[in-house]
């Protein structure tokens, strides 16, 4: 995953949620269609896709998919 346009159509194409990139600094409680169940499957996707096991605490502590995507590609 090299950019949050990446992430946002990993969200897209596996969730079918109209998201778009003006999401991805926003609350999550403000991106459509968006719920709890959505943030525990995108850590499990995020790891399948980048290989490595990420923290659960540190993902339900982020306030946007921008920050989901800066842990993902985190060192």
């Amino acid at each position: 995953m090299k950019s949050v346009d990446d992430l946002i159509t990993l969200i897209q194409d596996e969730l079918g949620l109209p998201i778009t990139e003006a999401d991805a600094n926003v609350g999550f409680d403000q991106v459509p269609g968006w719920d709890s169940v959505h943030l525990l499957w995108l850590l499990t996707a995020l790891e399948r896709e980048s290989g490595r096991r990420l923290s659960l605490a540190a993902i339900l502590e982020a306030p946007s998919l921008q920050a989901v995507f800066d842990l993902t590609v985190a060192p």
